[in-house]
């Protein structure tokens, strides 16, 4: 099993996500000694959402065509409404996310980020959580959608809101740990 002090996790993000989803994360898998990248859709520094308006700059590691999904261990998708909005549309992103999908490599989405697992068509059958206002999409994704902070389901890792973020950050940390994950069960 992979530890988290040996694992490379990849934070794919775009302009508009929500600053504390993306930082928080990041900062609590490199303390934790995990490796972490950040990737935008072209590699440029992205721009987040702090409260009602820009946040923070954060400097970008790789664009997404430079990505290698066997490269890394897990895959961490903030939130926001900007961010996962733009980023499902993008087809090389919801490639990416079925890759580490179809691999059982742990996906984590927070807020409106399940967003893209739901383009992704990888939530049917498994129980998931996300921001409140998206319950319908995700539900009607196939997933039995749940009112909890973090749900976890064969390692794809679903939280509600920036307020869970420490469990959220815990939870990751679990799952790379566990190793691949049998997702035919779903």
């Amino acid at each position: 099993m992979p530890r988290i002090y040996e694992s490379k996790i990849l934070i794919l993000a775009t302009h508009g996500f929500e600053q504390s989803e993306l930082e928080s994360p990041r900062d609590s898998l490199r303390d934790a000694g995990a490796s972490v990248h950040i990737a935008s859709l072209d590699g440029e520094k992205i721009k987040g959402w702090d409260g009602d308006d820009w946040g923070r700059e954060v400097a970008v590691d790789k664009a997404l065509g430079d990505i290698d999904a066997s490269a890394y261990d897990a895959i961490v998708l903030p939130g926001g409404q900007i961010n996962p909005d733009l980023l499902r549309v993008e087809k090389d992103v919801i490639a990416l996310v079925k890759e580490f999908h179809d691999a059982g490599k742990p996906i984590a989405a927070i807020c409106h980020a399940p967003w893209i697992l739901v383009e992704a068509d990888i939530l049917k059958g498994r129980r998931a959580t996300s921001y409140k206002s998206i319950e319908t999409d995700v539900a009607n994704a196939g997933a039995e959608w749940v009112d909890e902070p973090v749900v976890s389901d064969h390692g794809i890792i679903t939280s509600r809101n920036p307020g869970d973020l420490a469990a959220f950050s815990a939870k990751i940390v679990e799952e790379i740990e566990a190793g691949l994950q049998d997702r035919k069960a779903a």
